[in-house]
């Protein structure tokens, strides 16, 4: 299932390190996954119950690019 937050709300909605780079819905590899990714460091930040937790402490690493063997 996909996030379904409001257009407004995602527009305003940045990444909380000091770059404050905007976010978008999903990963590059999953877009319906239940989180927010960072367009600038590729932070994801999960999404809980339609309310986004945007904590650098709860976000999950960068997805390794597709192709660069990662784990």
């Amino acid at each position: 299932m996909a996030v379904d937050l409001d257009p407004q709300l995602l527009d305003i909605l940045a990444c909380p390190t000091d770059d404050h780079a905007p976010l978008r819905v999903g990963t590059a590899t999953d877009p319906d996954a239940e989180v927010l990714t960072c367009t600038a460091c590729g932070r994801r930040y999960p999404v809980l119950d339609g309310i986004p937790v945007l904590l650098l402490e709860e976000a999950l690493p960068p997805e390794d690019a597709p192709g660069t063997g990662g784990a």
